[in-house]
């Protein structure tokens, strides 16, 4: 749990003679680890170091329209206060802008803030960002995209999808204390329910070859998703800054793979790309799924379901967004 006693003494003991950088940070006040009070005392700790406006999004998209504004106002960076879904928004509304993003944790697993170094826990990444403000060294990252929609380090199609959208139902279950239990759940509920007896089916066109697959996961970064503090590395070759993609495609699903596809998921020793039923692909610069059966399947970026579609169509913007950590 954060420590309100460590980011009170922030506010006290910063010196702020230096010179002050223009932070706007965009709060999402519904993310899984936010409270008033934690929001207060956040912001008066980089208040410190920075000169500070914060906004409370209203609505899904409102950081992104706050953001486009924001480029032009000469703001020198934007803070993404929130969970993985408030990241994809305001990268949507930064890319291709001279205007830096980067990242406190409020969400349940912050993946995109943990991939730039950040520390997951609020008070210690709250002293990170204070610290860099005499170490300042944006750089430029890739963003993935998926039907147009840009995307950090993740997006994907089929199984993964339908199981955010599944979370997506309970929002406030996000928030509970075993919610990494939750998420475990809904995975295997949704395995078993809709990818073992009649998956959707879907043809994934890498150049001139064609394969099948019930699920096709997409990677800009190094790491699908996090517990905790620990990686979990799917599709091998993806990075930040490769200029290219990494991908997996699930050719087929039965009761008694979960099991195996899950130890290696969880193993730092075992790669899931070896399965059997994986055919995994690194150093794309696109590639293209379309539903074979007619069905519209489920599509998330960051996290965040986007919609059922029946295709899906994926690239990658070499240097789209500037970041600084």
């Amino acid at each position: 749990m954060p420590s309100f006693e460590s980011l009170e003494q922030m506010t006290e003991v910063v010196d702020g003679s230096a010179q002050r950088k223009r932070m706007l940070v965009i709060v999402n006040p519904t993310a899984s680890t936010m409270s008033v009070r934690l929001r207060e005392l956040v912001i008066a700790a980089l208040q410190g170091r920075y000169d500070v406006d914060a906004v409370d999004t209203r609505a899904r998209d409102h950081a992104t329209e706050l953001c486009r504004a924001a480029a032009n106002e000469r703001y020198d960076v934007v803070v993404s206060y929130g969970g993985d879904g408030t990241v994809n928004e305001i990268a949507n509304a930064l890319a291709g802008s001279h205007t830096p993003l980067t990242c406190l944790p409020g969400g349940a697993t912050n993946v995109f803030c943990q991939m730039l170094g950040i520390p997951a826990e609020i008070v210690d990444a709250t002293e990170h960002l204070l610290r860099i403000a005499d170490i300042w060294r944006p750089r430029p990252i890739d963003l993935g995209t998926a039907n147009g929609r840009c995307f950090t380090y993740g997006a994907g199609y089929g199984f993964d999808a339908s199981v955010v959208k599944r979370i997506d139902r309970q929002p406030k279950l996000k928030k509970h204390r075993l919610r990494e239990g939750y998420f475990l759940y809904c995975a295997v509920e949704t395995a078993l329910r809709e990818y073992v007896r009649d998956p959707p089916r879907m043809e994934v066109h890498l150049g001139d070859v064609v394969d099948r697959a019930i699920t096709t996961l997409v990677q800009n970064g190094d790491a699908f998703t996090y517990l905790g503090d620990k990686p979990l590395a799917l599709a091998p070759g993806g990075g930040l800054d490769t200029g290219s993609l990494a991908g997996l495609a699930l050719r087929g699903m039965r009761a008694r793979d979960i099991p195996g596809i899950a130890r290696r998921v969880l193993s730092p020793k075992r790669s899931i790309a070896d399965h059997p039923q994986i055919n995994a692909s690194s150093g794309v610069d696109g590639l293209r799924c379309v539903s074979a059966d007619g069905r519209a399947i489920p599509l998330h970026v960051d996290g965040d379901h986007i919609g059922d579609v029946s295709e899906a169509v994926f690239g990658v913007r070499p240097r789209a967004l500037a970041v600084v950590s």
